[in-house]
């Protein structure tokens, strides 16, 4: 690699942009960094430096993470707009099994099928093969336990669904509370 390339002449921000520009799918730190002759640490912060940017500015782009994986992206603020220039099919609706089953998946992730059933008190079978075939959720390994069920986890693909840069961008889990159930009012007598 010509030393152009590495040294300050194009600023390590424009060398990120113009690999993830051309990179046909999520891409690491690591991997970046091998291609620019950085190291990580500043390769992260330059991706930081170049996602505020984005926002900043409202680009039309944004930078989106998954599994330690980096990724260009068109800003879900302009989903539709991009959605009509490529003649796409307005967002899917779900069903609220769906949408129940990818709500624990996001949240418990990793997590099994018999854990997303007890939690849903119902089988998930139907649902998880539809959530697959979309590519929302992936199989990402199996637990050391009795059967060794596959874990289950999001995907790039439903970050980019629902206009998230990462996981972490999800709103607080709040658990439902189980309120004790109310006691009679004690009756005073004088």
């Amino acid at each position: 690699m010509s030393d152009f390339y590495s040294n300050e002449a194009i600023k390590l921000t424009s060398r990120l942009e113009a690999l993830l520009f051309v990179a046909d799918g999520p891409v690491s730190v690591g991997a970046l960094a091998d291609c620019v002759g950085a190291k990580n640490p500043e390769v992260e912060k330059a991706l930081k430096e170049l996602d505020e940017y984005f926002r900043k500015e409202k680009r039309g782009i944004r930078l989106q993470w998954h599994a330690s994986k980096v990724q260009l992206t068109s800003a879900p603020e302009l989903a539709k707009l991009v959605e009509n220039f490529l003649g796409l099919e307005t967002i899917a609706r779900f069903t609220r099994a769906s949408l129940e089953t990818l709500v624990i998946i996001a949240y418990k992730q990793p997590i099994t099928r018999p854990g997303i059933d007890a939690i849903r008190g119902v089988n998930s079978d139907g649902v998880l093969k539809s959530l697959l075939s979309k590519g929302l959720i992936e199989e990402t390994g199996r637990t050391e336990g009795p059967g060794r069920p596959i874990l289950f986890a999001t995907t790039p693909d439903f970050l980019q669904h629902f206009g998230l840069a990462t996981i972490q961008e999800l709103p607080p889990f709040e658990e439902e509370v189980q309120l004790p159930p109310e006691q009679p009012n004690p009756v005073l007598k004088d």
